[in-house]
């Protein structure tokens, strides 16, 4: 369990924006209507994948698993920061201790599913003729449930570390969620050590998908070339550019937030990024796939508007 000095506070302030309310204003507007998008955009996603049979292959099974997580991503992020914004900025520290052990469990797992869809990528690009028989249904659900498995495993382990350290009287936070590098500096220990243990975990759940990741696409590269034909270059291409979109905006500002140097951070530069990777990415993930899909802006219409196609 955590620990703090005064027994009294069990709460922590949570600073966010409150230096500008006019932005502040503003922002929780923006947040609103982007967690609206985020929610309605993915449950589209995973609502025409279950209704359309034709989507029913391992490719959206993964996708339809990412769209959930970046809706609960959301969810653990957006709802605390509007209350905070339009009323109390209090946060209790069992709410604080589930937002972060949650946020890091979601964004743990959607790390490896990424990686799970690469290599789901890999097959259907390089084993076209295999790939029902590899990535078959049950295949698809043990690559799933390990995802979590990793994701929640990974936050557990973080977690008890932090919840282990005790906190000095200082609770203010400044932040607009509880996130757990932020939680560890309230300490009123040597942190170092903890901090070390955590670094390993981050790495390696950072750069273990990261790797099978660039492996998966190097393989798929080395495919592409060898085929003589435009169109099939052109159809593997577009096979991957809408995961490899993702990957970019996901691992990227993933890296830049947790794996920089200490004394290049900067709190204001963290919120923005925090932002962005909380609210702004989960809603961008249904449009790049709707966008960049024929099949799934097909199963809209079909769903949608009753197209007979």
């Amino acid at each position: 369990m955590m620990k703090i000095n005064d027994s009294s506070r069990d709460y922590f302030i949570l600073v966010g924006f409150s230096e500008h309310p006019r932005a502040e204003f503003i922002l929780s507007l923006f947040a609103s209507g982007i967690y609206a998008m985020t929610l309605i955009g993915n449950a589209v996603i995973i609502l025409v994948s279950v209704l359309d049979s034709r989507l029913h292959t391992p490719m959206y099974f993964f996708l339809r698993n990412l769209s959930f997580l970046d809706m609960c991503i959301t969810t653990c992020i957006v709802p605390q920061m509007l209350a905070n914004m339009w009323g109390s900025s209090k946060i209790s520290f069992v709410g604080c201790m589930v937002q972060f052990s949650v946020g890091l469990a979601l964004g743990s797992t959607e790390s490896m599913l990424l990686a799970v869809m690469a290599v789901d990528r890999y097959v259907a690009v390089c084993w076209p003729l295999r790939y029902t028989t590899i990535m078959h249904q049950q295949v698809c659900h043990i690559f799933a449930a390990i995802s979590w498995l990793v994701g929640f495993a990974n936050s557990l382990f973080q977690s008890s570390l932090a919840m282990l350290l005790p906190l000095c009287d200082h609770h203010r936070v400044d932040h607009f969620l509880c996130e757990i590098l932020i939680i560890i500096k309230l300490s009123c220990v040597d942190t170092h050590p903890t901090e070390s243990k955590m670094l390993i975990a981050r790495l390696l759940i950072l750069i273990i998908p990261v790797s099978i990741i660039l492996t998966s696409y190097a393989l798929i590269a080395r495919a592409v070339l060898k085929t003589n034909s435009a169109e099939g270059r052109k159809k593997a291409f577009g096979t991957c550019a809408s995961h490899l979109v993702v990957v970019l905006l996901f691992y990227g500002t993933a890296m830049f937030m947790y794996l920089q140097p200490k004394h290049k951070y900067s709190q204001h530069q963290g919120k923005a990024l925090a932002l962005f990777y909380t609210i702004v990415a989960p809603t961008m993930n249904p449009v790049i796939y709707t966008l960049r899909n024929k099949d799934v802006k097909r199963a809209i219409r079909k769903v949608v508007w009753k197209d007979s196609l």
